[in-house]
């Protein structure tokens, strides 16, 4: 994971970038909640491409044009229907996206794990949430914990701040967690992209 987190390319596999947004350095974040939304014509839906091969349609996507820093979060679920919920969480640019129905409702900066306890990639789904969690093996909270793996790896709610980084979790930011939480569901899909080849760690984070 570098230390200045990189430029961010939201592209939708085949499609043209779709959005562009830097994430810069700041000791302190703040949080924005809503933005406005980027719609997509029935008929001419972007997709994802999975892991698996499987493809997931783009409705609409959150048009977010000021910077994000790390702590930063978006959530806009305004207009947006009630449908099956996935979470796309791409290690390479540090950036998580919840879709509900096909739509982008919301995004945030996040943490990871570093070389020594690396985050899995793949595909999950929740097996397990808990508003107060606490890691007896780590002797430390997880609020707001969407359990992905038998072993503990988990997205909970963090002090995302740059710098820092996880036992192998995806740390977001407590306010965003609690949305997060509040929309996920057991069994709800959960992708994690691998790390790019050329992607340099440094060894600090």
């Amino acid at each position: 994971m570098s230390a200045a987190a990189p430029s961010l390319c939201r592209s939708l596999m085949a499609a043209a970038c779709l959005l562009v947004a830097t994430f810069a350095l700041a000791p302190a974040a703040r949080a924005a909640t809503s933005a406005s939304r980027v719609w997509y014509p029935a008929g001419a839906y972007p997709e994802l491409t999975l892991p698996d091969g499987r493809r997931e349609a783009v409705r609409s996507m959150l048009d977010i044009t000021k910077s994000m820093r790390f702590g930063d979060f978006v959530w806009d679920e305004k207009r947006i229907p009630s449908g099956t919920v996935w979470i796309r969480v791409d290690l390479p640019r540090q950036i998580l996206s919840v879709f509900r129905a096909g739509h982008e409702i919301g995004t945030a900066v996040i943490l990871y794990g570093t070389d020594g306890k690396p985050t899995p990639t793949g595909i999950f789904a929740v097996l397990e949430k808990k508003a107060d969690y606490y890691s007896h093996s780590y002797q430390a909270p997880m609020p707001f914990m969407l359990r992905l793996t038998k072993d503990g790896v988990a997205i909970h709610g963090s002090n995302v701040l740059q710098g820092r980084a996880t036992h192998g979790c995806i740390g977001v930011p407590l306010d965003f967690a609690r949305l997060l939480f509040s929309a996920a569901n057991k069994g709800d899909m959960v992708v994690i992209l691998p790390q790019r080849k050329e992607t340099k760690k440094n060894s600090s984070r």
